[in-house]
């Protein structure tokens, strides 16, 4: 009799113990996120509880998503040393100048 009762005792232990360790599992792209200070951690968080509906499914994706660094990319448009206003607007000229002449030149082998 008191091995029954211990028997009950491991299976609802070792069950608790599986669950908690599912729970950690899916969880851990979202501490991943905390910690690098990720700008979508709330969003990953979300994904890692939707994993859980999708049996883990999603889990690798949300992973990666954690892992991804999103610094973001400094872009600068400039058109040269010292080239202003003025330098633009001339470089555009002479770009619509050589599309004019292609165009030119294609019609002419057509004819």
């Amino acid at each position: 009799m008191i091995l029954n009762y211990a028997a009950l005792v491991i299976l609802i232990i070792g069950l608790t113990l599986v669950f908690y360790t599912f729970i950690y599992i899916h969880d851990i792209p979202y501490a991943i996120a905390k910690k690098r200070n990720h700008p979508q951690s709330e969003a990953i968080h979300y994904a890692c509880w939707l994993s859980l509906f999708t049996l883990h499914a999603i889990w690798p994706i949300v992973f990666i998503w954690a892992l991804i660094d999103h610094k973001p990319i400094p872009v600068r448009i400039t058109g040269g040393a010292g080239d202003g206003e003025d330098g633009l607007q001339g470089r555009i000229a002479a770009l619509e100048a050589r599309i004019r002449d292609l165009e030119s030149g294609a019609a002419k082998g057509k004819n």
